[in-house]
């Protein structure tokens, strides 16, 4: 047989396989989804807080000081759990927020969240004034006539919004700076605990339901954390020999024990909308290797009392505590935790 030939033989498959790999290897680099909507409080604010009449913003050091770009406004060392949530997405670059978003980079998404933020409009009022929840979803539609300008026709508008994931991480505001404030509002001589939470589920089921209507399918509704083991709520409220303030806990699991029926009721109800409920949290295993569980890494004091005072050093052995200041985690955390509700997102 000719040896040309033969050679042409083998290097066949070797070729389709390159080819194949490199098919791959583009696909691969692609996001998972091709848009990410963000809303929500302090646990996902990019910078959006960074020039507003507000005590909840942190465009200062030692924030971001694990951050590439330095302190951005994100209430953390480095990430916050969407910005890893993002990474793991397959997204090249972290989601703008609402305060600096222009051009076609709105096509990936936007971060609407605001630090002190709820789902009620006066929630963290006494710190200023944040980007309450309905601000955050007209903020959307702003964008989406943006992208509608882009694209050039509502279909192309309509049918990339219903790819996108819609992340809405939002009520601890709810409970640490409305209903556990009783200086500055009536919530909680108005409602029990039961009532204030059916109250706000009942708020969050609107708000879910009017970004439905403006094209939003798919939603990631994430459960509130443990509010009362923040190192804050600790020194706040006292424990009575309990490890973390069981009232605020308690308040919280009955929000979360109404949410995640909701989750379902709106999938069942709304069409072809997917409606998943998160309640990520570090494995056992992850939570061991946390050195420091109840105390800052910064020195606290700015803010309303629970975020770092500006240019202070904080701990050298960042990776070991699971707080930042005495209420926001650090980007170690963050990376556990945005790796289990990744695994959740995925799933579905």
């Amino acid at each position: 047989m000719d040896s040309k030939l033969l050679q042409s033989r083998w290097l066949l498959p070797i070729l389709v396989l390159l080819v194949s790999s490199l098919q791959n290897w583009a696909n691969a680099a692609e996001p998972q989804v091709p848009c990410y909507f963000i809303f929500g409080d302090s646990l996902s604010d990019g910078g959006n807080n960074n020039n507003r009449y507000t005590l909840a913003k942190v465009n200062y050091k030692p924030y971001g000081i694990d951050f590439p770009m330095g302190p951005t406004g994100r209430f953390s060392n480095g990430r916050n759990m969407q910005d890893v949530i993002v990474e793991l997405l397959g997204f090249e670059e972290y989601i703008t927020p609402f305060a600096s978003a222009h051009g076609s980079s709105i096509l990936k998404g936007v971060n609407y969240a605001s630090g002190a933020a709820g789902i009620l409009d006066e929630t963290g009022k006494q710190l200023g004034r944040p980007v309450t929840l309905n601000e955050q979803i007209n903020n959307h539609k702003t964008i989406i006539s943006r992208i509608s300008q882009i694209l050039g026709e509502d279909s192309s508008t309509k049918k990339l919004l219903s790819q996108c994931i819609y992340s809405v991480q939002i009520g601890n505001n709810d409970y640490i700076n409305n209903y556990f404030k009783p200086k500055f509002y009536t919530s909680s001589s108005h409602y029990t605990p039961e009532q204030f939470a059916q109250v706000l589920v009942e708020q969050y089921s609107k708000h879910i339901k009017t970004l439905y209507d403006d094209g939003a399918r798919k939603f990631a509704i994430y459960a509130l954390g443990p509010i009362g083991c923040t190192p804050y709520a600790v020194a706040t409220y006292g424990t009575n020999g309990s490890p973390c303030v069981d009232k605020l806990n308690k308040a919280s699991t009955l929000f979360n024990n109404k949410l995640k029926p909701l989750a379902e009721e709106l999938s069942r109800d709304l069409t072809d909308a997917k409606v998943i409920y998160l309640n990520p949290s570090p494995t056992p295993a992850d939570l061991l290797s946390f050195a420091v569980i109840n105390d800052s890494c910064c020195k606290t004091g700015g803010g309303g009392g629970e975020l770092c005072l500006p240019n202070s050093a904080p701990c050298s052995n960042r990776r070991q505590y699971v707080f930042w200041d005495r209420v926001h985690p650090t980007d170690t955390y963050n990376e556990r935790v945005a790796q289990s509700a990744y695994q959740t997102l995925v799933m579905h």
